[in-house]
């Protein structure tokens, strides 16, 4: 045989075994410089994904959604507030009715979503009282 043909013929050999061995070892696997351009374009779109949702805050605190109606106790609240007039975690706008963004809370005296407590020391969060732009900060 010629020897050219057998150096062909030893390449596809090795190519052939670390196609079979690549599958199933725990050896890293590498990429062929033409699913470069696809992963690359996946991580991309995946990033771009999620930097979208995450630039939307949360608007839950211990698992409490921060919105809709509130009753103000003395004791055994479900979140402890203090109000603050800068730096504060969350805008809250009251409102008489329909709260249904973060931040809009309703007050009411029964069947309350969340029960809060106001205090001066230790609060969960640090409320700042708006009249618009409620929301997390």
């Amino acid at each position: 045989m010629n020897k050219d043909l057998k150096i062909a013929i030893a390449i596809i050999a090795v190519i052939l075994v670390l196609t079979i061995f690549e599958g199933g070892s725990s050896y890293p696997k590498t990429s062929s410089p033409f699913s470069a351009k696809a992963s690359y374009a996946s991580s991309q779109s995946s990033s771009n994904e999620s930097s979208g949702s995450s630039s939307e805050k949360s608007c839950y605190h211990n698992g409490i959604e921060l919105k809709g109606k509130v009753q103000f106790v003395d004791s055994f609240p479900d979140l402890k507030i203090k109000y603050v007039s800068s730096f504060p975690d969350i805008n809250v706008e009251f409102v008489s009715s329909f709260p249904d963004k973060c931040g809009q809370w309703q007050e009411v005296s029964s069947f309350p979503d969340f029960k809060v407590q106001v205090v001066d020391s230790f609060p969960d969060i640090e409320v700042k009282k708006v009249s618009s732009f409620p929301g997390m900060n």
